[in-house]
């Protein structure tokens, strides 16, 4: 009997497993996959479950804003701390109780709310049922219903990849067909080279009789990076790199207004680093140049009629493609096929390569080329259809500047040489005659300022004549005064009324105007008493008329007249940043992505005039009050009165007159007026300290008698409480509050303060740093220099040691001049 027993035992246990085992095959709801829902599985709100996808990179479940009272089923990134949505399935209608399931039904997908009626669904015919459904969340966070034993792609039922929300995810398809990037060159969208020769990131853009799309994949799964369309219709890539806290903005679009659709007319391009942006394509010549020149360039260019036969092409460089509406496609021929094949069509008004890879493919547009804008870096060649006599100005053009300025180059470095070799044999004999004043008229001008041999400036309505302007600080260089009557500014800013004071500084009062044109203007005038000698602001006007870029303020004109010195400026809506900055009210309204797309405008501007500019600047003088903002709060900076040119080989200068503002200064500058672009750094470095934490460098005061605010930064930075210096009003009501961001940044403003100049950053790499996640930033060292008040006992613990104290708080430009 125990014999049986045994083996009826061995035969239960068996039977046992065996129906275990075809369970396990046949009903996948067994299954442990915490990735997979199964048909006889459901997620509620109630209990809290969640999808996770393989490697737990993102997950899917019912979830509400903290600041809405409705419920979502949705997929976010699991291991990024701040709350990121990939994907809504409800997004337009949301469960308005705490009660709701999701479930497989009838081969669907349905989402039920708390009557049990469907608020979202798949919405797929059942059709065969040929084995169990389950709903998967995959590793790339595309949420499928596929049939359990099946996991082949090309069979899924359906995907969420197929209906996308705001966000594009590696490996989601995008169609761009109504998306303004510009054609597909065989690496990048010609008009988004900011993607370009990123190694972590690979791009795909397939094009056939089924489809049109775009696609990217990481090569580098660490690395977490989506697309996404903001509420306003901004493109906007992140990338978010472990161990990080939050996600970095590496690209977005439209960045600057050269990326506004058909910003400029027919035959025209725009460039944001001329003024105005919209240009005429080389060859074509205003279509009225009245309106041109009042600015309002809307009308386009046009060109010589065409005779077809004789016609040639213009080679434009760095260039995003005009709208391929009117374009013709060949795939097979190259580039000089397609020069031939265009020259042929008489409609055919331009021609480029469809792959730059290989050169070959060849894109033909037989309409006006429209939406074309230039590109300091990226972009690609276009060839525009010219007459063959305009074709032969432009080259004869071109060849007469590359001789003039090979020229004008040869001339004068020998009358450099010439007017130094002067002034070095007649400096000592001419010291005490040029501190000899001069008066013509009723004005009194200076001869240590200016030699009126070589001089000319519009005084009482009469042009004294003007060659060349001698500095004692600065090169001889040609001047090109934009000039304007004095009266024409009276009348613009009715007799410079009250009414009109848009703000008061150290050099005097400026004021809103308006032109008969109906142009707003601001306009600085110089007060009789001011600091800011001529000397100061022929500088100024030299150094701002030559540069163009969109964070610096532009210059349209100057006036010098009868003691006047007058600075006519575009009109900026927002004013000064320390106006938002550090006022309570206006504080509130500048949330963290204001403040860091602030931070970078002035970081490229920076930028611009130390490396990018036709001569190297260094400012002397950066501040939150320097900082004007535009009606879309785009940084640019201004006041070049204290500027220095720089040569290409040259570092750093010395000086007897230190200029600039406390608490902005760089220690060796203040100390031991030693200036170089490093100074510039520092100054960038306390500006962006002030951004993050809403306070003044000057006048800070706190109850751990931090002497000023790089101290208190740097204190709490080491100690791992770096976010208690964050404003308030971005930390705790900002809803684009990024705390590793912030971090980030305030660690970068520690590098830019540090005490020796050569442990800064160049501003190429403060700007990489600020605009990638993946680029490590160094630890910094403590920093050197401080201004503030006397602390009221002195505390041995500080890390900081105030080589300069003052009790000073005021914002205005100091000028030291030690006696010569």
């Amino acid at each position: 009997m125990r014999g049986i027993r045994n083996i009826y035992h061995h035969s239960y246990t068996f039977s046992f497993l065996l129906v275990f085992f075809v369970l396990i095959l046949f009903h996948p709801a067994l299954s442990t996959d915490v990735n997979i829902l199964s048909s006889t599985e459901s997620l509620t709100i109630s209990n809290n479950r969640t999808i996770v996808s393989r490697g737990e990179v993102f997950e899917l479940g019912f979830f509400k804003p903290s600041a809405r009272s409705r419920w979502y089923l949705g997929i976010w990134y699991k291991k990024v701390a701040q709350r990121t949505y990939a994907w809504f399935a409800n997004r337009d209608n949301p469960l308005s109780t705490s009660i709701g399931t999701l479930k497989i039904f009838n081969m669907n997908l349905v989402l039920l709310d708390h009557s049990n009626n469907s608020v979202w669904s798949t919405n797929l015919s059942k059709g065969n049922v040929r084995a169990p459904v389950v709903a998967e969340l995959r590793p790339n966070g595309n949420f499928v219903m596929r049939y359990f034993n099946n996991d082949d792609p090309s069979g899924f039922l359906w995907q969420s990849f197929d209906f996308p929300t705001d966000t594009l995810l590696p490996g989601m398809k995008l169609d761009f067909e109504k998306h303004r990037s510009g054609p597909w060159d065989g690496y990048q969208f010609s008009g988004i080279p900011e993607d370009r020769n990123l190694n972590y990131m690979v791009y795909n853009f397939t094009e056939s009789s089924e489809e049109v799309s775009y696609t990217f994949l990481m090569t580098n799964q660490s690395i977490y990076s989506r697309l996404t369309v903001s509420s306003s219709g901004d493109f906007q890539r992140y990338t978010w790199n472990p161990p990080s806290w939050g996600w970095s903005e590496f690209w977005t679009s439209p960045t600057d207004e050269c990326d506004l659709y058909q910003r400029c007319g027919p035959y025209t391009y725009c460039d944001v680093n001329t003024s105005p942006v919209c240009n005429c394509l080389g060859g074509f010549d205003p279509k009225n140049p009245k309106q041109w020149d009042l600015r309002d360039r809307s009308g386009g260019c046009v060109r010589t009629q065409l005779k077809c036969s004789g016609d040639g092409f213009l080679r434009l460089k760095n260039m995003k493609l005009p709208d391929t509406m009117t374009a013709i496609v060949d795939r097979v021929i190259g580039l000089k096929k397609c020069e031939e094949r265009c020259r042929r069509d008489c409609n055919c008004t331009a021609y480029a390569n469809m792959d730059v890879r290989s050169g070959v493919g060849c894109v033909m547009w037989s309409g006006v080329p429209v939406d074309i804008r230039n590109y300091a870096v990226g972009g690609q060649d276009l060839y525009v259809r010219l007459d063959a006599a305009d074709l032969g100005a432009h080259k004869n053009r071109n060849r007469n500047k590359i001789i003039i300025g090979w020229s004008t180059g040869v001339s004068f470095i020998l009358l450099m040489s010439l007017i130094t070799l002067y002034f070095w044999k007649r400096r000592q004999k001419r010291a005490r005659a040029l501190a000899t004043p001069i008066a013509i008229g009723t004005t009194l001008i200076t001869s240590t300022f200016f030699d009126f041999r070589n001089q000319e400036y519009l005084i009482n309505g009469m042009v004294v004549p003007r060659k060349r302007h001698f500095s004692g600080e600065n090169d001889i260089e040609d001047l090109e005064l934009p000039l304007m009557e004095f009266e024409a500014i009276v009348t613009a800013t009715d007799n410079f009324s009250d009414c009109n004071k848009l703000g008061e500084g150290g050099f005097g009062i400026v004021y809103k105007g308006r032109l008969p044109d109906g142009q707003e203007i601001a306009v600085k005038r110089l007060s009789q008493m001011s600091a800011q000698g001529t000397n100061e602001f022929m500088n100024e006007v030299r150094l701002i008329a030559k540069l163009q870029h969109i964070n610096l303020v532009r210059l349209l004109g100057c006036c010098v007249d009868d003691g006047e010195k007058i600075l006519v400026y575009e009109y900026l809506e927002n004013l000064s940043l320390d106006s938002h900055l550090f006022d309570k009210t206006q504080s509130s309204k500048l949330n963290w992505q204001m403040r860091y797309d602030i931070t970078n405008g002035i970081a490229r501007g920076l930028l611009y005039l130390h490396q990018d500019s036709r001569c190297r600047i260094i400012h002397r003088d950066l501040k939150a009050s320097n900082i004007l903002l535009d009606k879309d709060m785009t940084p640019k900076i201004s006041d070049f009165g204290m500027a220095r040119i720089f040569g290409r080989d040259e570092t750093e200068a010395n000086t007897r007159k230190v200029v600039g503002t406390y608490g902005y200064m760089s220690p060796e500058y203040a100390m031991d007026g030693i200036f170089s672009m490093k100074s510039d750094v520092f100054s960038f470095g306390v500006l962006l300290l002030e951004i993050i934490s809403g306070k003044r460098n000057k006048g800070f005061y706190n109850l751990d008698r931090d002497l000023n605010l790089l101290g208190c930064v740097w204190r709490n930075w080491k100690e791992g409480r770096g976010l208690e210096i964050v404003d308030p009003v971005i930390r705790d009501f900002s809803p684009t509050f990024i705390p590793y961001e912030i971090l980030r940044c305030i660690q970068i403003g520690l590098l830019c303060v540090q005490e020796r100049a050569d442990d800064r950053p160049m501003m190429s790499s403060v700007v990489l740093m600020l605009g990638s996640e993946v680029v490590a930033i160094p630890y910094p060292k403590p920093p050197g220099y401080c201004v503030g008040r006397n602390s009221v006992q002195d505390d041995s613990s500080s890390t900081t040691r105030c080589d300069y104290e003052t009790s000073m708080v005021n914002q205005i430009t100091m000028s030291v001049i030690d006696a010569r």
